[in-house]
């Protein structure tokens, strides 16, 4: 058996690796509308993919050039798709002479992240 399975992990306290913050204590309303904008723009399957690609890019910033191929709607549908994107604090831009390049905020990821971790004991709590 091994002698590191019940170290701590680094960098995080005993409340933190307890319990997600929704298990903790309830949300408040600002936290919750900020929340709700980012998951409501993920539920399109066109965002999510969006916002897979391009922090799939090398260097974390896609072209919009680049973000229209892989799928089977206008330009303009994905201009929209990335307009809410960006509106829901997901991902930002920046125009670089005729095109517009994109990247995913980290800081709105790590939010949805805390949110949705969930460890095994709490889970089986809320079960």
């Amino acid at each position: 058996m091994s002698k590191q399975a019940g170290l701590p992990l680094l960098g995080q306290d005993d409340d933190a690796a307890c319990c997600a913050p929704m298990v903790r204590e309830p949300l408040g309303e600002e936290a919750s509308a900020e929340l709700a904008r980012m998951f409501k723009a993920l539920s399109d399957p066109i965002r999510l993919r969006l916002l897979s690609l391009i922090a799939s890019y090398e260097g974390g910033e896609a072209c919009v050039c680049d973000l229209t191929g892989p799928f089977d709607v206008s330009q303009p549908t994905i201009s929209h798709h990335l307009k809410v994107l960006r509106e829901a604090g997901l991902v930002d831009s920046e125009r670089r002479g005729t095109w517009v390049y994109y990247w995913v905020l980290p800081e709105a990821l790590a939010k949805l992240s805390a949110l949705l971790q969930i460890p095994a004991m709490a889970a089986k709590a809320l079960a």
